[in-house]
């Protein structure tokens, strides 16, 4: 079913519509894909450009919520013509979970309906941080805004943004975030200056690349997986007062894209015998992490690099090739970023204790490994600018990006109790980055 809302007006007098993706159909697809194809992540002033690969799946990046709802915006064009009806369209929704409901919108154009623009959103209930276990709040995430250079400065993505936030208000969302790359400046301008967003947070995403090689972790320090369960345990009660923790962090660690949950504890620990006999006497450090499987989502590819370039990283893999059977000769490496590419996400990355930070270096290490046997190119976590464990994350700074979260409060006055409005809140020390949206 779908329901005309409103008509929308483009600048320069041109009108588009706004209508849910079908899933269904091989011509929405292929569009989204062409779309995406077109369009750089992140800042586009120099040579070097990211791209994303969805795999034909337009829908992965909120397809593992409980449940989503994508819409395209259309603007049919006859030859010649300036004018043309629009509406705003969406459809009945189907909801299965009270805490999540993902949507994406995209934006079709011209007398064959090109998809013009696609923004994508879910909402949630996250911990709201400051350190209380039992302070939450619904909130949106709004995610893969794309809007074709063709038909940019149009008015196309704030009216992507704008229907968007209508129905996060149907779904009870009492805040919108989006996080958006701190140098892309139309990015920043368009929510700060044209939709009523404030800057929020500055994380920074963190990458290494994974070479032709082990890496061995520190000295001392065991690297052991723990089931589901215990890893939901060991979250909630060291972690629920994290900012953006999710309540349903059960149904990630659960999703079949977590690829297991690690702790690094100091080689002479006692052997693990569950989250609740850990909890009761802790080792002095330890650290935490997950591994988050995004190859099988979507791809990366870096395109615009010069050709010396290139040959500079194919000789860094041959090199690590031909001596990486001498341990003591293993070459970093630049793996081929300039084809699709897969990535893993480190997420839940934390620990408590004096030595914490040299058992989150051995946990990374370990998410390296563990890419490396899986053909992943690259991995990746994002931490808060004021992170204790930012400094041990090992990573390539040029590979990485600062990022810069805007928030809006969405609902009429305030019902968050302790927490007030949350847009004004100081930043914590860390932060959960929630890996299904990454």
């Amino acid at each position: 079913m779908v329901v005309v809302v409103a008509a929308v007006e483009e600048d320069g007098g041109r009108q588009v519509t706004v209508r849910e993706f079908d899933g269904a159909s091989d011509r929405d697809r292929a569009a989204v894909e062409r779309l995406e194809g077109a369009c750089e992540v992140g800042p586009s002033a120099g040579k070097l450009c990211l791209f994303t690969d969805l795999l034909g799946d337009p829908l992965c990046r909120v397809r593992h919520s409980p449940a989503f709802l994508m819409l395209v915006r259309p603007a049919r064009r006859p030859p010649y013509s300036c004018s043309h009806q629009s509406a705003i369209a969406s459809s009945s929704i189907h909801r299965s979970s009270a805490n999540a409901f993902p949507a994406t919108q995209v934006a079709e154009a011209g007398a064959g309906g090109e998809v013009i623009g696609v923004v994508r959103g879910c909402v949630k209930t996250v911990a709201c941080g400051r350190g209380q276990e039992d302070l939450f709040s619904k909130v949106a995430y709004l995610l893969g805004l794309r809007v074709s250079p063709a038909h940019r400065r149009r008015g196309i993505g704030r009216a992507l943004v704008a229907r968007m936030e209508e129905w996060f208000r149907q779904a009870g969302a009492e805040y919108a975030y989006v996080a958006t790359d701190r140098d892309n400046e139309p990015s920043v301008h368009l929510f700060t200056s044209r939709c009523g967003y404030a800057k929020f947070r500055t994380p920074s995403v963190l990458v290494h690349p994974v070479f032709r090689h082990d890496l061995a972790r520190p000295r001392r320090v065991a690297v052991v997986r723990i089931p589901p369960r215990d890893a939901e345990l060991l979250y909630r009660a060291r972690f629920a007062g994290v900012e953006f923790f999710p309540r349903d962090i059960d149904a990630v660690l659960a999703n079949p894209l977590s690829l297991g949950t690690f702790l690094a504890v100091p080689a002479s620990s006692k052997p693990w015998r569950g989250a609740e006999a850990f909890l009761a006497s802790p080792p002095p450090s330890w650290a935490v992490g997950s591994v988050w499987n995004s190859k099988d989502a979507f791809r990366l590819e870096v395109r615009g690099a010069p050709r010396l370039w290139r040959a500079a990283a194919r000789a860094t893999r041959a090199a690590d090739r031909a001596l990486s059977r001498w341990l003591l000769l293993r070459v970093p490496s630049v793996p081929n970023l300039f084809e699709p590419f897969g990535m893993h996400f480190l997420y839940g990355l934390g620990g408590a204790g004096p030595d914490a930070p040299r058992m989150a270096t051995a946990l990374c290490r370990h998410a390296h490994n563990v890419a490396r046997r899986a053909g992943a190119r690259v991995v990746a976590t994002e931490v808060a600018a004021c992170d204790p464990l930012r400094d041990a994350v090992p990573h390539w700074p040029r590979l990485g990006a600062e990022d810069l979260w805007c928030i809006k409060r969405l609902a009429d006055g305030y019902g968050d109790g302790a927490l007030g409005d949350w847009t004004k809140a100081p930043p914590g020390a860390s932060i959960f980055v929630d890996p299904r949206e990454f």
